[in-house]
């Protein structure tokens, strides 16, 4: 995981009390792109498992995680994709 991606898991786990966190890295395969580019926000994909996603929508629990970023959503992340689940959703698509 890149410095950046460890920063972004570590203020999710903090932020939404997250039970489970992966954060990659994809900035590499968009080469040529702003976000490739070492002083521009990266490309960044998570799985990010919650108890605050419960009873919300995909968007809505998309809006919290967003909201939890805050400031990093202006200088280290270009483009941010994830998944989000609640631990029992978590749990039924087989993840540990």
């Amino acid at each position: 995981m890149s410095e950046r991606a460890d920063r972004i898991a570590e203020v999710l786990r903090s932020a939404l009390e997250a039970t489970h966190v992966e954060v990659e890295d994809e900035s590499h395969l968009h080469a040529g792109h702003a976000g490739a580019k070492e002083s521009g926000g990266g490309h960044f994909r998570a799985v990010i498992v919650s108890d605050q996603f419960e009873g919300l929508s995909r968007v809505a629990a998309q809006r919290v995680v967003f909201g939890a970023l805050g400031e990093l959503m202006q200088t280290e992340i270009h483009a941010f994709a994830m998944t989000t689940y609640t631990p029992a959703g978590w749990e039924a698509q087989g993840g540990q």
